[in-house]
Order: C-alpha cells, then sequence, then structure tokens
C-alpha cells in the first residue's frame, strides 16, 4: 500500500516551531510576555503553513517561520537575541534538508538580519556546512543577505538580563533560564522534511561558545528516512548526546514512534544533566514535541488541523 509520502495528490503537509523552553510558569512571565510569544508563534504558523498551503517545499516554509521569529523580540534569535559576556549579539543557525541530508550552518553572525538565510545559503552556495566568525560574515555579504546596525539586535531586556547575570556571575546552566531559541520543522505535499534552528545563544556566552543550534545532528537534524528534529535548551549537553541525530536515527533504525525515540533521547540528555526540548515531524505527517522545562514556546499547524499554540505543560 502506498504511504502517505508516496501520495503527493493528498496534499497533505505539517509544520511545527518553537521558540525555545525553560522554566515559564503560569504567573511567572513578564507582564505581556506570554501573549507576545502566542501572537508571534502564531504569525510564524502562518508564514510557513501559507508555503506548504501553496504546495511549496517543506525547507522554504521552514525558512519563511523562522524569519518570522527572528524578526520577533520575544525570542532569542536575531532581534532580541541575548548577549555575550562582552556586551555583543553574536547569532548561530542551521537548517537541513532531509531529500539529500543537505545541510549549512553559521555561527557569530553580528550584522546579518537572518541567520538562517545565511545558513540556507552556506548550503546552497558553498561547498561547506558550517561557517564561522568573520568568514561567515563576508559570505554571507556576498550573497547579498540584508545587513543591519548591529545595534538592530539588542533591546533593553536583554541588556538588563546580561547586567543580572554578570552580578550573581551566572553558570550559564540556571534553572531558571529560558532558553530562547527558535526552530522549525516541516512536511510538505510531497512527502519531504526539513528543519531549521536559529539562536542568539546563552547569556553572558564567553571565549566564542557556540552551541547545539549551529551544529547539525545536535540542535538541527531532517532525513526523509527518519525524521525532522530542531531542538532548543543546555546546549553543551545536547550537543553530547547528538540529540537531533540520535532521534531520527532510533525513528529510523529501530522503528520507535517519534514520542518514543524523542522521549528517550531527552530522558538520556536529562541523565547527563542537561534540559530543554525538541519538535519533530516525520515524512507520514505525524507531529510531536518533547521537553523536560516547565515550558517550551511552541505550536503546530496541518493540512488537517487547526493551528494550535502553547507555552506550558500539556499536562
Amino acid at each position: 500500500m502506498p504511504s502517505v509520502a508516496d501520495a503527493p495528490n493528498e496534499r497533505k503537509w505539517s509544520l511545527v516551531i518553537h521558540g525555545g523552553a525553560g522554566s515559564m510558569r503560569p504567573g511567572n512571565l513578564p507582564e505581556g510576555q506570554e501573549e507576545a510569544a502566542l501572537a508571534g508563534l502564531a504569525d510564524a504558523l502562518k508564514a510557513g503553513s501559507d508555503i506548504l498551503d501553496r504546495g511549496g517545499d517543506a525547507i522554504d516554509a521552514v525558512e519563511a517561520a523562522i524569519h518570522v521569529l527572528e524578526d520577533d523580540p520575544a525570542f532569542n534569535a536575531g532581534r532580541g537575541s541575548v548577549f555575550t559576556w562582552e556586551g555583543r549579539n553574536e547569532l548561530d543557525a542551521s537548517i537541513m534538508d532531509g531529500r539529500d541530508r543537505g545541510a549549512g550552518a553559521v555561527a557569530g553572525l553580528t550584522t546579518i538580519r537572518h541567520p538562517i538565510s545565511a545558513a540556507r545559503a552556506v548550503m546552497t552556495a558553498s561547498p561547506h556546512v558550517l561557517l564561522s566568525g568573520d568568514g561567515a560574515e563576508a559570505f554571507a555579504r556576498g550573497q547579498d543577505l540584508e545587513t543591519v546596525d548591529p545595534a538592530w539586535f539588542a533591546t533593553e531586556e536583554r541588556r538588563r538580563q546580561l547586567d543580572e547575570f554578570r552580578e550573581h556571575d551566572g553558570d550559564g546552566f540556571d534553572i531558571d533560564m529560558k532558553y530562547g531559541t527558535v526552530g522549525a520543522v516541516a512536511r510538505d505535499v510531497n512527502g519531504h522534511v526539513a528543519a531549521g534552528t536559529s539562536t542568539g545563544g546563552l547569556t553572558g556566552k564567553r571565549w566564542g561558545r557556540v552551541g547545539d543550534s549551529p551544529l547539525i545532528g545536535a540542535g538541527t537534524y531532517a532525513d526523509d528516512r527518519g525524521c525532522a528534529v530542531s531542538a532548543t535548551g543546555a546546549g553543551e549537553f545536547f550537543i553530547r548526546e547528538g540529540v537531533a541525530h540520535e532521534i531520527s536515527a532510533r525513528v529510523r533504525f529501530l522503528g520507535e514512534t517519534l514520542q518514543q525515540a524523542a522521549d528517550f533521547v531527552l530522558a538520556e540528555t536529562l541523565d547527563m544533566g542537561g534540559v530543554g526540548g525538541v519538535i519533530v515531524t516525520a515524512p507520514s505527517g505525524e507531529t510531536v514535541w518533547s521537553f523536560t522545562t516547565p515550558g517550551m514556546y511552541r505550536g503546530r499547524a496541518a493540512s488537517d488541523a487547526a493551528p494550535d499554540v502553547q507555552i506550558y505543560s500539556d499536562a
């Protein structure tokens, strides 16, 4: 019997997005933040869904959804990114196409408005997968991607968070932190999947620190033979676990459901001390999310389901 992926005439598609996981609980967010985050998630879902509903590719939907989140200061990606210890915004992103496992990533950008588009340009217009720092900047500018003054990324709330972090000399893995990384995974009407992730990293990060978000297999992975995954959380632990690839591999080789694989890998990561969450979709169109924090900014939409955005636990 043909699978959904073999029957594009059914025109089924799915999209899942996240805006970070962390200590969000009902009543503990600053005034207006819950409403702003939910509105931003809804706008991102619409941007990606519009592409998928027209029969567009999964990777185009992922990029479009993340564009919206990168421009929204409610999240830690693009405008509204957290500050490094030195008071800079340094942006990371990655993207992957499940059709051929093409991938691109950037780290340490400071003037490119949409890091996810820079990551895609690395995938399509270079022989490489990951570019960083000044080289990534030069490459992105050479691709005529939109640039902005570094001040465009900065917000007063993120400056306040840096000042508070410096005052308490935080260790970067404070349980009360919110990992505001953004991401998207999609399945298009042709049964192909894609994933992307974008972030400003951790407040107060030092020494050119790079987390899991721009690392293929850790924060992002997409494979039509398995599934597409975007992660958010304590990056050092997600790197050590290889979270995104591990989930896809368990689906592909062990035949686990998306939920089984996501829950298992996050539980192993938690055993090491790393909290966070993932969003996942498969070529079948199935979608799940899983997180080991009190909340995760998240949403999903599908050709046969109304958009849904949430923050707190599913309980």
